[in-house]
C-alpha cells in the first residue's frame, strides 16, 4: 500500500492528503530564476527544498516529472545587457551557468526540463490569442492585457478581494487599462529591446504568461504541484491561475497543490541590496561547503521563515560533521567480516528510525524533524563502531548491511554526505601521505614530528582521530 503523504496547500490553507492526478506519478512545476545576476541564498532555498521533495517521492515509488523554467527575457536582463554592453542572451547564458554551478555545489539534481521563455514564444503567443478570443484579454496599441474582472475567482490563491489588492499592491500606472489591476500578457517592443513578431506587432511576453505557457506545454492542462517562494503567491501565481484556467476553460485545471516556502532573512532583517545584506551563494561558498549550506536550509521547516547567520551555519557544519563521522564509521566497519548477531538490535533500531524519518517527510515534508532521526541513527552507529573497534565486540556483517542501507537511504533523501562519498582528490592523497608519515614518526617515537604533522593538518582544517584500529582523518 502506498504511503500516505500530506501537503499544506496554499490554495486551501490546510494540509491535504496527496492524491496524484495519475496513480504512481507526480508532476511538478517550480518557478525558476531570472538570470540577471548570481543566484542568492533566497534563490537556493526553494530549489533545495524541491530537490528533497522530488527525491522523497521517488523513494516512495513515484515516477516524477520535474519542470523548472528560466525567465531569460526580462526587464532586469535587458537593463544589465545595456549596462554591460552585451546582448540579453549573453547575460542570460552567463547567469544560467552561474546558477548551475551554485546548485551543483548544493547537490541539487537537474530538473527533467529547463524551458526558457525565448524558446516558448509560439506557445505564449497562442495562449495570449486564445485569451483574447475568449474575452479574457484585450489589446491596446500593441500591448495585451488580462482583464481581472473577467475572471470571477481572481484572488482565490492569496485570499484577497480585488479591492484589497488594489489598495495594497504596487500597480504599473497605465490609464489606458480597463482596471488598474489588469496585467500585461504581451508588451509592445521599445527601442533597444528584444522582440518577436506577433498578431499585435513586435513585442515580448509579460512575466506571468510565461510560466503558464511552459507548465501547460510540459505538464498538460492539469498537474500535481506548483512551487515557489511565498513572494510569488501574489501577483505571479495568482495571475497564473487566472489566465491558465480561463484559457483551459475548466475550474479544476492547472496546478492542484500549491506549495510555497517561507522567506529568508539575514540576521533577522529582510534580505535586500539596499541594506547591503544581499548574499550570493558564491559568496557563502567561500566560507562554507555546499552541503553545509544545504543542511542549514533543511534544518528549518520549509514553510517557516529562515534566518541566515554565521552562527547558524556553524551549527549546521558541526551537525553535518557528526553525521559525516557516522558515515565514515560505516565505511570502516564495512571492510570487516563477522558472523555474530551483535548488530541485530542496531538494525532493528535503524529500521524504526527510518520509518520515523519517512513519517516525518510524509507529513508536509518536515525535513527538520526527519534530520533528528538521522542524528539518532548516527549516535547509535557511532556507539556500535566504538564497541567493535575499541572494545572487542564481535562484528555482525549481515545485520550491519541493513544498518548501512537505512542510514544511506535517509541521507540520500536529504541530499547530504554525497560530496564526502565522492572524495578522492589529489588533496586527499596528500593528506593520507601525511597521516602515514605521522604514524611512522609515532612508531619511531619522533613525537615532535608527529605533533608537527597533526598541527599542520589542523591548520588546514583536518582533524585526526586515533583509535586502536588506527588513525582516521576528517575535515572540520
Amino acid at each position: 500500500m502506498a504511503r500516505q503523504i500530506t501537503v499544506y496547500n496554499t490554495m486551501t490553507r490546510r494540509k491535504e492528503t496527496f492524491r496524484p492526478l495519475e496513480e504512481g506519478k507526480a508532476g511538478i512545476y517550480v518557478c525558476g530564476v531570472t538570470p540577471y545576476n548570481d543566484p542568492h541564498i533566497g534563490n537556493a532555498r526553494p530549489f533545495v527544498i524541491w530537490d528533497v521533495i522530488r527525491r522523497f517521492f521517488k523513494k516512495c515509488g513515484y515516477e516524477v516529472r520535474y519542470i523548472q523554467n528560466f525567465t531569460d527575457v526580462d526587464d532586469k536582463i535587458i537593463k544589465v545587457s545595456h549596462e554591460q554592453g552585451c546582448t540579453w542572451k549573453e547575460v542570460a547564458e552567463k547567469y544560467i551557468a552561474a546558477y548551475f554551478t551554485a546548485m551543483d555545489a548544493l547537490n541539487v539534481r537537474r530538473a527533467d526540463v529547463y524551458p526558457r521563455v525565448s524558446e516558448t514564444i509560439p506557445e505564449i503567443i497562442g495562449m495570449v490569442q486564445g485569451l483574447i478570443d475568449k474575452g479574457y484579454a484585450y489589446e491596446l496599441e500593441g500591448d495585451v492585457y488580462y482583464s481581472v474582472e473577467s475572471f470571477p475567482n481572481y484572488g482565490c490563491l492569496s485570499g484577497r478581494s480585488l479591492d484589497d489588492m488594489m489598495a495594497g499592491a504596487r500597480v504599473e500606472v497605465d490609464e489606458r487599462k480597463r482596471n488598474p489591476m489588469d496585467f500585461a500578457l504581451w508588451k509592445a517592443a521599445k527601442p533597444g529591446e528584444p522582440f518577436w513578431e506577433s498578431p499585435w506587432g513586435k513585442g515580448r511576453p509579460g512575466w506571468h504568461i510565461e510560466c503558464s505557457a511552459m507548465s501547460l506545454k510540459y505538464l498538460g492542462e492539469s498537474f500535481d504541484f506548483h512551487g515557489g517562494g511565498s513572494d510569488l503567491i501574489f501577483p505571479h501565481h495568482e495571475n497564473e491561475i487566472a489566465q491558465s484556467r480561463a484559457f483551459c476553460g475548466r475550474a479544476d485545471s492547472f496546478a492542484r497543490y500549491w506549495v510555497h516556502n517561507g522567506f529568508i532573512t539575514i540576521r533577522e532583517e529582510k534580505m535586500s541590496k539596499s541594506k547591503n545584506n544581499f548574499l550570493t551563494v558564491t559568496d557563502i561558498l567561500k566560507e562554507y561547503s555546499g552541503e553545509v549550506v544545504r543542511f542549514f536550509i533543511l534544518q528549518t521547516h520549509y514553510r517557516s521563515p529562515l534566518d541566515f547567520s554565521d552562527e547558524r551555519l556553524r551549527d549546521a557544519r558541526a551537525g553535518l560533521s557528526r553525521l559525516s563521522a557516522a558515515k565514515e564509521n560505516l565505511a570502516a566497519l564495512a571492510k570487516r567480516d563477522g558472523s555474530s548477531d551483535s548488530a541485530k538490535a542496531l538494525a532493528e533500531k535503524l529500521a524504526a528510525l527510518r520509518e520515523d524519518f519517512y513519517t516525518a517527510m510524509a507529513d508536509d515534508f518536515n525535513t527538520a524533524l526527519a534530520a533528528s532521526y538521522l542524528f539518532a541513527a548516527a549516535r547509535d552507529i557511532n556507539a556500535y563502531y566504538n564497541e567493535v573497534m575499541n572494545r572487542g565486540l564481535d562484528f555482525d556483517a549481515a545485520n550491519f548491511a541493513a544498518v548501512r542501507a537505512d542510514f544511506d537511504d535517509m541521507a540520500e533523501i536529504l541530499g547530504i554526505l554525497e560530496q564526502t562519498a565522492a572524495a578522492g582528490t589529489d588533496e586527499d592523497a596528500a593528506i593520507d601521505a601525511l597521516v602515514e608519515e605521522r604514524l611512522a614518526a609515532r612508531k619511531a617515537k619522533d613525537w615532535a614530528r608527529a605533533d608537527a604533522i597533526r598541527d599542520e593538518l589542523k591548520a588546514r582544517g583536518i582533524l585526526l582521530e586515533d583509535s586502536a584500529a588506527g588513525t582516521r582523518w576528517k575535515r572540520a
